[in-house]
């Protein structure tokens, strides 16, 4: 089925698509093969952070995909899942996959499991069969900071990814359930059919990106994947899942702070030194009042 958002290629989205592609080491023109899908994938996890940058700074940012990939291709930023799943999609089917667009609502904790509020824009590809996934449906999911390298096969198994290990748990024709690595920020994710068009997006983006309750205006997150790690960076806290465990360190000063969004590949060169400095502070008056209370 056809993406619920639809563009007809022009100039100049070829264009961006060709800007994003390029940016990110890969082949401007290639086939939508789930070879080319697979290597977009996984050059776009490791290369374009997740992050609530933007909305951190008191400007949040557009969620149209045009938007969205035009600004991987010219800064190297995304944001978050709206972000990250609209440019992914825009740009699949810019280059001619059949790309359908679906409602994901992440959870916590299993009591709200059966919670339906938008807060994940989850995408599949279709007509891609392979011995092992007949049916040809496909998960790239760019968005979730924390997951896969590769497009998950879209059947029932576990998903072993570098240190990571995660789950479909149950896959039906309009949805699937999926399990995250026990040392992830969130514990699953339910996919349904319920709406997720433009409007549904923008009204969910208005609420998660905005004061005082918006879920992304509470603190600074960056995420990024590499093959043999998940990077993190939460606040002035800094974590990192390999093969060895869990690691964690608190970034308190200024360098140490830019040295881990460095390693998470967080571009700044357009955020004015100043502002990047203030988030800083702020960031740190927040941490340090976590510490004294707990850190609940």
């Amino acid at each position: 089925m056809p993406s619920s958002r639809a563009w007809t290629p022009t100039s100049v989205t070829r264009v961006t698509t060709a800007a994003y592609l390029e940016r990110l080491g890969l082949d401007p023109d290639p086939e939508p093969t789930l070879d080319t899908l697979t290597a977009i994938h996984r050059a776009h996890v490791q290369q374009v952070p997740y992050d609530n940058l933007e909305i951190m700074l008191g400007r949040p940012v557009s969620v149209d995909p045009r938007d969205s990939l035009d600004r991987v291709a010219t800064i190297g930023r995304a944001g978050y899942c709206f972000h990250q799943n609209g440019a992914l999609e825009a740009l699949l089917t810019d280059l001619g996959y059949a790309v359908r667009r679906h409602h994901g609502a992440v959870w916590f904790d299993p009591a709200d499991r059966d919670r339906t509020d938008l807060n994940h824009l989850v995408l599949s590809v279709s007509g891609l069969p392979t011995e092992a996934n007949p049916g040809g449906r496909w998960w790239p999911d760019a968005g979730l900071g924390e997951g896969f390298l590769d497009p998950v096969p879209l059947v029932v198994g576990t998903i072993h990814d570098g240190p990571l290990t995660m789950s479909v748990t149950e896959v039906s024709e309009d949805g699937w359930s999926f399990r995250n690595d026990p040392r992830g920020s969130f514990t699953g994710l339910e996919v349904r059919a319920l709406p997720v068009g433009a409007d549904a997006v923008e009204a969910a983006h208005r609420r998660l990106s905005t004061p005082p309750d918006g879920t992304f205006t509470k603190k600074l997150v960056v995420q990024r994947r590499d093959p043999d790690a998940m990077l993190t960076v939460r606040g002035c806290v800094v974590v990192r899942v390999d093969e060895a465990g869990l690691h964690q360190h608190e970034a308190t000063t200024y360098d140490e702070w830019r040295d881990a969004l460095a390693e998470l590949r967080l571009p700044l060169a357009d955020v004015p030194e100043g502002e990047v400095r203030a988030l800083f502070d702020r960031t740190l008056v927040a941490h340090r009042a976590w510490v004294e209370e707990g850190r609940p």
